[in-house]
Formats: C-alpha cells, structure tokens, sequence
C-alpha cells in the first residue's frame, strides 16, 4: 500500500529578480498510514514552505509529492483544490468558524464543496458523526460565540474530519490555547490517531511535539533529523494530572 505521504527530492526555490532562496532543500520523505508526525523548526526554517507543499497549497519548484499513491506535482490549480476538499483535512491555529452559523453548519462546509452532491440530511448525519469523534456532538446547535476557545477548535477538527481525508494536516493548533486547553486538544489528536488517522502536525512548541509518535527538525530547508519521539507524552495522563493540580 503506498504512503500517505512520499516527497522524492523536493525543492521549492523563490526568486525575486537575481536571487534565489531556497526555502525546502532536496527533501526526501515517507509518512506511512496512520503516522503521527511533527514538523518543528525556527522562522525561516522552511516548515511552513513544507506544510504548504503538503497541504496542495503551492507547489514544489523540483521533485515529485505523492499523496495517497498520486502524484500531485504538476496538478494546475483547480486539480490541486480538488485534491485538497478530497484528500486534505486543515486545521489552523485560528479557528476560522463562521460566527453566525451553528457548529453543525460550519462542520458540514467542506460538504457543500464536494464534488460528490450530498442531500441534507445526510449532511447533517456526517457532521454529527464528526463532532461526536472530537467528543462534542452535544454542542451542534451552539454557535462559536457559546463554544470556548477549545471547543471552537474541536469543531474546527471535526470539519477537517467530515469528508474522511487521507490526511489531517495541523498548523500551530494549541497556539492560541492555554496550557489546560491544549493538552485536551492533544488529546483529541491522539485519539484520532489511535483510530487510524493519519496526522501531521507544524509547531514550534517542544511540549507539543512529544504528544506525536515521530518528529522532523528543518532548518535552513533541510531535514536535519527525523525520529521516533522518546518519552512521548499522553494527553489523557497529562490532563488527569492538571485536574488533580499537578505540574506538567
């Protein structure tokens, strides 16, 4: 079965007049099914540059990027729009909810842009579907500004999840979160991972990074190491000890 993920010789080069800045470097990579991967790395690093290539938000200057067995290197612009209501699910440190529409309705979003037409109902059974996996299925009927920050970001990862991606990709999810919500939103990752979601995650917090399986360092374009996370962290254990007044 192929990777979720397979970047051969990957570089993404920018040019402004007769300079050449090389943001990704020749980068070589697998993220297998059901993986759960950071990206870390400074301003500059690149990590950003990558998260773009494998959200099918831009696309790399040199080299092949094989999501779910296809090659979507060289799709124009409409084709990689497909690809990312089909095969991506996003999750932003902003929320980006419509305030005005209840959390079922902002859930059932990427739906309406599918290219498979879906009647209402079932719509509205996916979405519960979806908001029951991040454990908030009691909250469809509330509108953002009755959700909290972490609830606001549940129903954000319950929308990525609704059209069943391939891939859930993150960008700083806990950067507008406390330390308490955080650790509950890692939770959730976590669950979904052990369900068989496969998850990539850019952050530049450390403590986030070790509630993943598998970390990636960039800096200056390049992968520098990428290894299994020793001593990974629980969120389940980590909030047990918060609610019990612990320190972490």
């Amino acid at each position: 079965m192929a990777p979720v993920i397979q970047l051969d010789h990957v570089w993404k080069t920018y040019r402004t007049a007769d300079v050449e800045l090389h943001a990704v470097r020749d980068v070589s990579l697998r993220i297998e099914r059901g993986e759960f991967v950071a990206i870390m790395g400074s301003s500059g690093s690149g990590k950003s540059t990558m998260m773009n290539i494998l959200g099918c938000l831009d696309r790399p200057s040199q080299g092949h990027y094989f999501l779910d067995g296809q090659d979507v290197s060289t799709l124009d612009r409409d084709g990689l729009a497909d690809i990312r209501n089909q095969k991506i699910g996003f999750v932003f440190q902003g929320f980006n909810l419509l305030t005005r529409t209840s959390a079922a309705e902002n859930v059932e979003l990427p739906m309406m842009y599918a290219r498979q037409s879906l009647g209402t109902k079932e719509m509205r059974r996916r979405a519960l579907e979806a908001l029951e996996m991040v454990g908030l299925s009691q909250r469809a009927d509330h509108h953002p500004n009755q959700l909290s920050g972490g609830q606001q970001q549940r129903v954000a990862i319950a929308r990525a999840l609704v059209n069943k991606p391939a891939l859930l990709l993150a960008d700083e999810p806990t950067g507008n979160l406390d330390t308490k919500t955080s650790v509950e939103i890692m939770e959730v990752f976590q669950t979904l991972n052990d369900q068989g979601i496969t998850i990539v995650m850019v952050t530049h917090e450390h403590d986030i990074s070790q509630y993943n399986k598998r970390c990636l360092v960039m800096r200056d374009g390049i992968v520098r190491s990428d290894a299994p996370v020793e001593g990974r962290l629980m969120a389940s254990e980590q909030r047990k000890a918060l609610a019990s007044g612990g320190v972490l």
